[in-house]
């Protein structure tokens, strides 16, 4: 039976970051050495970014906490909170994200409700809490109390890709179900400032996002385009193990992501896709080219190289993921799915006809998560593809400042 992904909203927190102004803030760090003032350098210069949204007020313009956790707006200053205090704030953000997203998603799916809903599933990796957030769901939307209920946790960027592959296995098993996947992550609560090379890279890429989706096996009328989920894999490479990894100190979560990532991915990225492909050998026969549409998640620039360079993409195959990148950073498991969104938003230049999406996102392990989709259009005809602006893909900033984040 075909599986669909009728519906897909975004969401971002208020806190616009521009990656230069983030830089010098860096670099006016105490204690910052020689070396790491290079490094600090380099790694935001090169990072393909140039804005990232993030869930701490604190950081934003005009801010004057007068007991500030994680940033002293007078000194500009990074704090160093407990991994507590942290939490604390994902707790409270991540949960008017995730409400947010996917009360959009359904109203955003024609032919549904909330009492049409059959199962939620969430997922994060960068903060805990309970009753969490999949319960937070069905409270807030007014889902049936006996909905099935998952949580995702701590598997990092390549999760959302599990979560689909989730919604497919429950909807092929049975076919009137309907699943709410959201998926929010808010990794600037865990920046921090260092001399450590693999530090200061994730503190030069990671943002916050949020990103909700609804799936289903029932044969519904669409007036927007849509994802058929026809294949998922899963490839863990044989290197590279210490490369990417995500652990929990007592201040704050730590990122360690080696620089010779991007290295490993180069050299095992054609193996990783075969199991994928080989479930249509048409299709694996042919050039990777030969497939329109690439959703790859954008762990960073060098990466989104190499996978261009390794499987012989064009530069605009590569345009949903740099774009994704430039205008939000990473946002771990989120990242992909605004990838897909700009996908689905951006078309073809024949906006009538199919078109294949093959997805990819990688994260601890290295583990590599991959999947074959298919973009169908809805009634919306002749939008030839282009570059996605956020205004384009509906993204309202989440928070307080919501009202001047939006108007910037």
């Amino acid at each position: 039976m075909t599986v669909t992904l009728r519906s897909l909203e975004l969401a971002v927190p208020s806190t616009e970051l521009a990656q230069q102004e983030l830089r010098d803030v860096f670099l006016a760090q105490p204690n910052l050495s020689r070396l790491g003032s290079r490094l600090v350098t380099s790694a935001f210069d090169n990072s393909g970014i140039e804005r990232r949204y993030s869930a701490l007020t604190e950081w934003g313009e005009g801010a004057a906490d007068e007991d500030p956790v994680f940033f002293d707006a007078g000194t500009h200053d990074f704090l160093n909170p407990t991994t507590g205090a942290r939490n604390e704030v994902f707790a409270r953000e991540a949960t008017e994200l995730y409400v947010r997203t996917a009360e959009a998603a359904l109203e955003g799916c024609e032919g549904l409700e909330a009492a049409d809903v059959t199962h939620v599933i969430t997922v994060s990796c960068t903060g805990f809490f309970a009753p969490g957030p999949d319960y937070r769901i069905v409270r807030a939307l007014g889902l049936n109390p006996s909905v099935q209920r998952y949580h995702l946790g701590f598997m990092g960027c390549y999760a959302a890709l599990p979560a689909l592959r989730q919604a497919q296995t429950i909807c092929r098993a049975d076919p009137d179900a309907v699943v709410l996947v959201a998926t929010v992550e808010l990794c600037t609560l865990h920046v921090r400032t260092s001399n450590d090379p693999d530090t200061i890279v994730g503190s030069s890429l990671f943002a916050d996002g949020a990103a909700a989706a609804v799936v289903t096996g029932r044969d519904l009328p669409s007036d927007r385009p849509v994802l058929t989920l026809d294949h998922f894999e899963t490839v863990l490479t044989p290197v590279g193990e210490e490369a990417m990894a995500w652990n929990i100190g007592d201040h704050g979560f730590e990122m360690v992501l080696g620089t010779y990532v991007p290295h490993i991915i180069d050299d095992h990225i054609t193996d990783a896709l075969e199991p994928l492909l080989a479930h249509e050998p048409s299709l694996a026969a042919r050039p990777h080219a030969e497939i329109e549409q690439w959703a790859i998640h954008p762990g960073g620039r060098s990466i989104l190289d190499k996978v261009e360079a390794r499987l012989g993409l064009s530069t605009e195959q590569l345009l949903p993921a740099r774009d994704t990148l430039r205008d939000y950073g990473n946002m771990s498991s989120a990242t992909v799915m605004f990838v897909l969104k700009h996908i689905l938003e951006g078309g073809a230049a024949d906006a009538d006809a199919d078109e294949r999406v093959c997805a990819m996102a990688f994260g601890p392990g290295l583990t590599v998560e991959t999947a074959l989709m298919t973009r169908v259009p809805g009634s919306l005809r002749g939008a030839g593809r282009r570059s996605v602006s956020p205004a384009a893909l509906r993204i309202a900033p989440v928070g307080p400042a919501a009202a001047t984040a939006a108007d910037r």
